[in-house]
């Protein structure tokens, strides 16, 4: 499966494609696909706020971290379906994402947003003020797991988010898990980014991968062990941008 940097031989010819920066968050084995689905579907709805954050990211020397367009837009849409309006966000970098979800909130809506690095997320804070949906955000600044015991200890906090999205630290996925079944309402969603990490979920053992991708791959295989035996949710992992497990909480 091509990642960044990795190539793909087809069978019938010699020609060697190569995933370019384009295609990085996408498991999609050509570029020239998925530059179709971002030109045709995602680029011409992208609101021009999510555009400016999004070029912004790009000059970042982290941008790899920033979730892909396809999947912001598809963030936009499922928070629109589920009619949600208490989040919470876990690992926010520049905020594309969160901007995504804001943008899809009532305008009473609330996103409780975490992230260890608050530079990186002033970064965003001109744009998501200038699109008028800064006050939908209480931003916290530090680990989310501290703030994730307090909020689990007080009982009215349990079963009050419609939507919990988790991109941060991979090696942690489960540990946050064990708290946020507990504030998620029952029929809300989590959302677990990266899921199928680089696709290197099914490389073999030896397979040549970048120190960081060989280092969280168990952690991301654990989860999703976990996650696909836990009787308490509902799941479907879809190959979004880098992989997204949704899971509906059903008791």
């Amino acid at each position: 499966m091509a990642t960044n940097g990795s190539e793909v031989k087809h069978q019938n010819g010699n020609d060697t494609f190569r995933h370019q920066e384009v295609g990085h968050k996408s498991l999609l084995q050509s570029d020239a696909l998925y530059q179709y689905i971002l030109e045709t579907s995602v680029y011409p709805k992208e609101p021009a706020c999510m555009k400016e954050l999004r070029e912004i990211t790009a000059k970042h020397p982290w941008n790899l971290m920033t979730t892909s367009a396809d999947e912001g837009q598809f963030l936009n849409m499922l928070i629109k379906l589920i009619n949600a309006k208490n989040t919470m966000e876990i690992g926010v970098f520049t905020g594309y994402s969160l901007l995504a979800t804001a943008l899809a909130l009532p305008e009473d809506g609330k996103i409780l947003a975490m992230d260890i690095n608050k530079e990186n997320y002033e970064i965003g804070l001109p744009v998501i003020e200038k699109a008028g949906v800064a006050h939908k955000i209480e931003f916290k600044e530090g680990p989310a797991l501290p703030v994730l015991d307090q909020m689990v200890q007080d009982e009215k906090n349990h079963g009050t988010y419609d939507f919990i999205f988790v991109d941060a630290d991979k090696d942690n996925y489960l540990n946050y898990h064990k708290r946020l079944i507990e504030l998620v309402k029952v029929g809300g969603l989590i959302g677990y980014d990266n899921t199928l990490w680089n696709g290197s979920v099914v490389a073999p053992p030896d397979a040549p991968l970048r120190k960081y991708v060989k280092f969280y791959k168990d952690f991301v295989l654990e989860l999703n062990k976990a996650l696909a035996v836990d009787p308490r949710i509902e799941i479907c992992q879809l190959p979004v941008g880098d992989g997204i497990t949704l899971c509906r909480r059903i008791s």
